[in-house]
Formats: C-alpha cells, structure tokens, sequence
C-alpha cells in the first residue's frame, strides 16, 4: 500500500513537472497541459484515484498547498503596481466582487434553477480567480503592465475573498431566523476577518524585523517561511474557515512590500514550492472529478456556464469599472479572462457535502458545475489570451529588446545599431552626462541605477528578452546579472568577459555569481573603449544563402571580437561559439574602419 501510495506520488509530480516543461517548450498555456494530465491519469486511465489513495488526507493537503500558494501570490504583490494600476484595482476586488456575486447568484438561480441558498454559494465561489491559473498565464501572455497588474492583484486578492464570502452566505442561510440574526452574523464576521488579516499583517511584519536583525541564518530563513504561513493559516481559519487564506495572502503581502536585503531569494523559494503545487493540485483535483456527475448535468448547467462567461464576468468587470481611467481595450480584456482554479474547486467540494447535509439536495449539482468552469475557463481562456490581447493592443512588444546597463561610447553604438533593425534597445546609466549621447541618437534611455527600487516600480522592460552589463566594474556586472537571472533567465543575461586574472575562479568572481561572457574572452571593457576611439564602429551585414556565415567569416578575416545576431525569425544570439549560421539573420559586428 505504502509502495504504491509513492508511485502515485512520483507519478504525479513526474507528470506536473513534463506538462510545466512542455507547456514552456511549446508555448501552450500549462493550466489547460495540467488539466488534460489530470484527466487522462484519474478519469480516462484510472492511475491516479486522489480519494482511494490519499483518502482523508487530501482535503489537509489540498488546503495547505493552496495556502501556500495564495502566500506566494501575495509575496509577488508590490504597492507600487497599485499607482499603475490605478483605481481599476480597487474597483475589481470591492465592487467587482459584489457584481460578480450578485449576477451569478441571479444567473444560477433563474437559468440554472438551483434553490436560492445553493445559488448564493455558487455566486460566491465564481467570483474566485487565483493565481493558480492567473499568474501562469500572465507569465506566458506578456500583456501590457496595467492589465497584467489588474488581473494580478485581482486573482490574488479575491481568492481568499471569495473562499470567504462563500463561509458567510452558507452562515448566513443556515443561521438566518435565529435569536442572533444574520445582520449580527455578518458584523462578527466582517470583525473576525478583519483580526484575521491584522494577524497575517503582524506575523509578516514580526518575521521581517527577525531576518533584519540576523536572527534567522540564510538557510533557515526559506523553511521558517514555510513554517509560519502554515500556522498563520491555522490560525487564522481557527478565528473563521477560510479565514486563513486572507491570513496568508496578508502575510505574503507584508514580507513582499518589507524590503528585505534576502527578498529575491526568498521569492525564488516560493516560487519553486508553488510550481510544484500547482502542477501537483491540478492533476490530483482533475483526476478526482467524476464524470458522472457531470453527464447528468442538463441544459440548463450548460447554459448557465455560458451566462457565467459570457455576460456575468464581462458586465460585473463594465460596471465596476465605470468611471475609472480604465480604456475600454483594458476593461474589455480583463472582463473576458477569469479562469477558475484550485481554490474554487477546492471551496465547492467542501460545501457540496455541507449543504447536502443542511437539507439542500440540489447542492449536489454545485461540484460538477463549478468544475466544468474550471475546464471551460482554463481552455478557453487559456488559449485565447495571447490572441484577445493582440487584437485589442494590449500584449507587449515581442520580447527580443536587449537592456544594456553602462552608457559607453561604444554601447551607445551598438544601441544605435539595434535601433536600426527595430530591436527594442534601452541604455541604463547612472550618469546623466554619460547617457547624453544616447539621448541625442534617441536612444531609449533609463537614468538611474538598475538595481534601484525605484527601477523596479518604473522600469518597464515588458519587450525586453535579455540583459548586457557593460560597465567598467565586473563585479557591479555581475551584481546586475544575478538581479535579472530570475527574471530573464540566466541564459538570457550576459556581462562582458573578466580580465584572465578574475576570470579564474579560485580568484576572482565565483562562476555562479557571473552572467554569460559576451563577445571574444579579450572584449575587455577597457579594449572596447579604445578601440572605439581608434574609429572602430558597430556594422551590420545580413546574411543571404549565397552570402552565409563562413564567408562572411573569410571575408572579416576571422575577425569576431565583439559581435552578435539578430536572428530573422526573432531574438537575438550575444554568443557566438556555436553558431552556423542561417539566412536572413543580421550579423552586428564591432570592426576597425577600412573594414
């Protein structure tokens, strides 16, 4: 039994981690890969059974695990967005949710013909999108920075709202009548949230000042983390159910507005758990539905998950947002995108089995229905964010722009060179004097220190895919490409080569602090600026199948110094070792004057 209980495990994060890995290979939403996992392990093949093999302990699991996602969602959440974002934020998780609410209540009422107590759970647990579904598409979408953020924060905010207006209705409902009253009810309630968020709040704030003063060694301050979300989560849903993701969400929001020196590290952590997580949740909730539950559904489910779709969220998303700075391109875009996730299916299965035994028989249609909006939403919004955004213009540029930090001469001439070919190109000096070339060439520019909390809240580097620290000091380089690593990609993130004596390792800059060398291993900073100054110039030369990369080579004299490609199918390639060639990329090559 024990054997076979790990096989299943093995089996499910294998298969989590291949649909992640496709999913990024082949640029398929890993939402509607993960589904179509679970699918085919639990219902289609009958390998993975979550309640046989997990029994009573996969309602603890899934809880924990959504904890600390929805903690992760929150430690991603800055307060800076909220100044680009506007008030659409504020606007979405208040009024937002009470549309949302109030409309799916109606819809599952009238269309859905489900008693009135069971519509009002339903309507609770639609306005739910977390980042569970939210976050991974914005990864893979790159939308612009507003609606990215709005979407965000939304998912993030509402799910623990949702999972706890869903407690209230149900409370309310069953309560109303009694010597207390339901006004009463609700007023401890809206009190009792309230401590549950201070708590989170205050358990963020009391960790934070513990990895300030040293008290927690590096290594301890991952699993401390990990530790204190799990009992601020008990916590709070001892004060309410499902209070404790409010707790949580509080508590990742505090850390990840703290300014911690660790932070980065900290959210890289996270990020991991919460990749695993996700990918593990999905496949054991889709591998536990049952689809007999859903054949039985009639028309009228089916029309209901349409209204859902289709007028609820885009009217709730109209109407709140009305009288905000908010184009309608953006307000059109988030009203379409709100895929269910993990915490939606995980609140309707708990509150089918209580409604069923509070007397409401029609409860038992709530889990089907919820779940065939989590497959309808993940699959259709899944693939058509990247095409929605497009046509109404809001998806970024494609990400193939290169930030170059250090305003040389001869990087200004290598922006300048970039610019030409329509590659997004931005030039970052803290020196305004050093950036006034740049300027003049009109050439983007950033002034300001890269690493700045300040270049975090209003650099925009949506259409950028790759990063050159080009400074003279190798070490502030390799400070820029540790910086970016995470989200760049260290593959994407380059410095110029050390001098031979740092460039031993035993010596100089530890290899896993360094970015990828970029140009010739003589590139040095200091040989680039004089060669400059003796008339050298970045030129461009496009490659043709008469004209390819060898002969290009003999005609150059070898001579690849300090040179690049801009690739014809998009991207670009900063080091050349490996490189053949191919026809229609443009080679940017750094070449004496008679050449």
């Amino acid at each position: 039994m024990h054997a076979h209980l790990a096989n299943v495990v093995a089996l499910i994060l294998f298969a989590g981690t291949a649909a992640q890995w496709l999913a990024w290979r082949f640029r398929i939403p890993a939402i509607v890969l993960l589904t179509a996992t679970g699918f085919l392990l639990g219902p289609l093949t009958g390998q993975v059974r979550p309640q046989i093999e997990f029994g009573s302990l996969l309602e603890p699991f899934v809880q924990l695990a959504v904890a600390v996602i929805l903690f992760e969602g929150g430690l991603n959440l800055h307060f800076h967005e909220l100044v680009r974002a506007g008030g659409g934020v504020r606007r979405l998780v208040t009024l937002g949710l009470v549309f949302s609410f109030v409309l799916g209540t109606a819809s599952a009422h009238l269309i859905g013909l489900l008693s009135l107590p069971v519509a009002s759970v339903f309507g609770a647990i639609i306005v739910v999108t977390g980042p569970t579904v939210i976050l991974p598409l914005l990864r893979q979408a790159r939308l612009r920075a507003r609606p990215a953020s709005l979407l965000k924060w939304e998912g993030i905010v509402n799910d623990p709202l949702g999972a706890v207006l869903a407690v209230v209705v149900f409370e309310f409902l069953v309560t109303h009548g009694e010597d207390h009253g339901g006004l009463a009810l609700v007023g401890t309630v809206l009190g009792t949230l309230g401590a549950a968020a201070a708590l989170g709040w205050f358990a963020g704030g009391a960790l934070g000042t513990c990895y300030r003063r040293g008290w927690f060694p590096e290594y301890l301050k991952g699993p401390a983390m990990l530790a204190m979300v799990l009992v601020t989560y008990a916590l709070g849903n001892a004060l309410l159910d499902e209070a404790g993701l409010l707790t949580v969400t509080a508590l990742g929001l505090a850390l990840g507005n703290a300014n911690l020196p660790s932070i980065e590290e900290l959210r890289r952590f996270k990020e991991n758990i919460s990749i695993v997580l996700v990918s593990g949740l999905f496949i054991v909730l889709t591998a536990n539905l049952d689809l007999g539950l859903v054949r039985e559904l009639d028309w009228h489910g089916a029309f209901l998950i349409a209204l859902v779709v289709l007028v609820v969220r885009p009217v709730a998303v109209f109407l709140a947002t009305l009288g905000t700075d908010l184009t309608w391109q953006e307000r059109l875009l988030v009203g379409w995108i709100a895929p269910r996730g993990i915490v939606a299916a995980a609140v309707a299965g708990a509150f089918t089995t209580r409604m069923l035994e509070a007397g409401y028989p029609d409860a038992a249609k709530l889990l089907p229905l919820v779940f065939v909006l989590i497959v309808t939403t993940v699959v259709l919004h899944g693939f058509s964010l990247p095409w929605v955004a497009r046509r109404l213009g809001q998806a970024s540029p494609r990400a193939d722009g290169l930030v170059i930090v250090g305003a040389s001469p001869w990087a200004i001439n290598l922006a300048e060179r970039l610019r030409d070919l329509e590659i997004p190109v931005l030039v970052v000096d803290a020196s305004w004097h050093r950036l006034r070339p740049a300027r003049l060439a009109g050439v983007p520019i950033h002034f300001g220190q890269v690493v700045s909390e300040s270049a975090d809240a209003h650099l925009d580097l949506s259409a950028m895919g790759y990063v050159l620290a080009a400074t003279d000091n190798d070490a502030y380089n390799a400070l820029v490409c540790t910086r970016f690593s995470a989200e760049f990609n260290r593959s994407a993130v380059f410095q110029l080569p050390l001098p031979a004596a740092d460039a031993d390792e035993r010596k100089g800059l530890a290899m896993s602090l360094r970015g990828q060398h970029v140009f010739a291993d003589d590139a040095l900073y200091e040989v680039l600026l004089q060669r400059y100054f003796e008339g050298w110039r970045f030129q461009k030369t496009r490659l043709t199948e008469e004209f390819d990369f060898a002969t290009y080579r003999k005609r150059v004299g070898d001579s690849l110094f300090a040179a690049l490609v801009v690739r014809q199918s998009g991207g670009l390639i900063l080091n050349l070792e490996r490189y053949k060639g191919a026809a229609g990329d443009t080679v940017i090559n750094f070449l004496p004057p008679e050449r």
